[in-house]
């Protein structure tokens, strides 16, 4: 057993120069000059490293005072967030979709609301299927990517591919441009929430759903042409595979990846 007596604030013990003196008001216990540890010295730093770690990752999972609600800012919005609910590639609830809301950066929301404002002359409003989309949302896609048996989505959003080659062709990655919170997945609609022909449903894995595919009709293509003319006039930049998908150009956090949940 380790004796000890008491000098100022210090433990010192009695006669042995492998130990240093430690305060007593600030460690229970005694250090090793060699750095061996007692088992409650362990136990001790252990828990201290554990709570200080989670006080330090409790920040990270809140939502950015920069990030907004796009319903309180676009007039007319309606929201329809696909990945909150079962309606979707999937066919369930994504990872880190509490709520079904549409989470966007100030800047990225304040942008579409001037698109909502442009198109309400025509009778003509936004309506939205994914907005901000947290990291794990996106690890989750991967995780269904690489399990070939889950196929409850496939006959409404993918029909003629080989769910083994979504990686290949760029309808899955690990990464997406909505973590960083400036980018929206939307169509336009009539007033009553009648959606506008685009000639493929949201979330259609085909190369119609490109933009530039002339295999629509007319009047998909005029009504793409539209919603992208609309975007790119408030600043947002189309994606060349699919006509639901907008990025605002000067996005304030263009290499940011967030993970807080959407609620």
């Amino acid at each position: 057993m380790i004796g000890a007596q008491r000098m100022g604030n210090t433990a010192r013990h009695r006669n042995d120069s492998n130990y240093l003196p430690v305060p007593i008001r600030r460690s229970p216990f005694l250090v090793r000059r060699s750095g061996i540890y007692s088992l409650f010295a362990i136990r001790y730093l252990l828990v201290t490293a554990l709570v200080a770690g989670l006080s330090q990752a409790a920040p990270a999972q809140q939502r950015p005072a920069q990030f907004v609600d796009a319903a309180a800012l676009v007039p007319g919005l309606i929201v329809d967030m696909r990945y909150a609910g079962a309606h979707n590639f999937v066919g369930r609830p994504i990872d880190g979709y509490e709520a079904p809301r549409c989470l966007l950066t100030r800047a990225a929301a304040s942008a579409l609301a001037a698109v909502a404002r442009d198109l309400a002359p025509r009778g003509l409003v936004l309506k939205v299927f994914d907005c901000y989309r947290p990291t794990r949302a996106v690890a989750d896609f991967e995780r269904w990517a690489r399990d070939l048996t889950a196929l409850a989505g496939k006959v409404e959003f993918y029909p003629d591919v080989d769910k083994r080659t979504l990686f290949r062709d760029g309808y899955i990655a690990s990464r997406s441009g909505h973590s960083r919170g400036s980018t929206v997945d939307l169509t336009l609609a009539r007033a009553d929430g009648r959606e506008l022909d685009m000639g493929t449903p949201f979330d259609f894995f085909s190369p119609r759903s490109s933009p530039a595919d002339a295999g629509v009709g007319p009047p998909a293509r005029a009504n793409r042409a539209l919603l992208a003319a609309s975007m790119r006039r408030r600043g947002f930049r189309p994606y060349h595979k699919e006509w639901w998908h907008f990025t605002l150009a000067r996005e304030p956090f263009p290499d940011s990846y967030f993970d807080f949940p959407v609620r």
